[in-house]
């Protein structure tokens, strides 16, 4: 067998790609409800905690400040790691689903926080002291005024951070999650063949490409323009 026949057998083998393609579909659909997940909670979490920093409250801004300072530090796989196995030792046993839900969506929530709270810094301040001028009330300025400014300038960089974060369902592989990697492994490990990883690579060019290119659209249509 030749060098070619040899990569071909390996990485394009199509008895076993027909055999494992059920799991890896499995997988991807998984991906899909983890990723959605992550993207939901992590978006609205870091709303929420930009929201409450516009308050101005300095201890619960300094609170704000350390948690997203902590999960923008710590790696995601460290993140998940620590929950999965660490949790149980305090009594608390979470899936790998969930550990990776969870842990993902905390790094997309400190990220996004920033990226919110960068929008409504960005805001001029005139903007508020007209909308106040006119008998708003702070929460009315900011739901009305302050935010819808504020959302379109942070579309650009909180879509590519939204992208790279969801792409981090991979981590999952490594608390058992049978998500796309975790799915092409297990296939690789059975068959004692790497075609299983060629069609989870195939699997998330299908997945993301939409996602890039949504994403890419959502830019164009809805981001600020100056």
């Amino acid at each position: 067998m030749g060098g070619f026949e040899s990569f071909l057998f390996s990485f394009f083998n199509p008895k076993v790609m027909a055999t494992y393609l059920p799991m890896i579909a499995q997988g991807f659909g998984l991906t899909i409800v983890l990723a959605l997940l992550i993207v939901v909670s992590g978006l609205i979490s870091g709303l929420a905690l930009a929201v409450l920093r516009s308050f101005g409250l300095r201890v619960l801004n300094w609170g704000i400040i350390f948690v997203v300072d902590l999960f923008r530090a710590l790696p995601p796989l460290v993140i998940i790691v620590l929950l999965f196995f660490g949790l149980p030792a305090a009594g608390i046993s979470i899936s790998g689903f969930a550990a990776t839900w969870l842990s993902l969506s905390l790094v997309l929530m400190a990220f996004a926080e920033e990226i919110f709270w960068a929008g409504i810094t960005a805001v001029p301040k005139g903007q508020w002291e007209a909308a106040r001028s006119t008998g708003l009330t702070f929460l009315q300025t900011l739901r009305m005024v302050v935010l819808p400014q504020a959302l379109r300038i942070t579309i650009p960089p909180l879509t590519n951070r939204t992208i790279a974060i969801t792409k981090g369902t991979a981590l999952g592989s490594v608390v058992g999650v049978a998500e796309i990697l975790g799915a092409a492994q297990s296939g690789m490990a059975f068959s004692g063949n790497p075609s299983p990883l060629t069609l989870g690579a195939i699997a998330y060019l299908i997945l993301f490409i939409p996602v890039v290119a949504f994403g890419r659209w959502v830019e164009t249509r809805f981001a600020w323009k100056r």
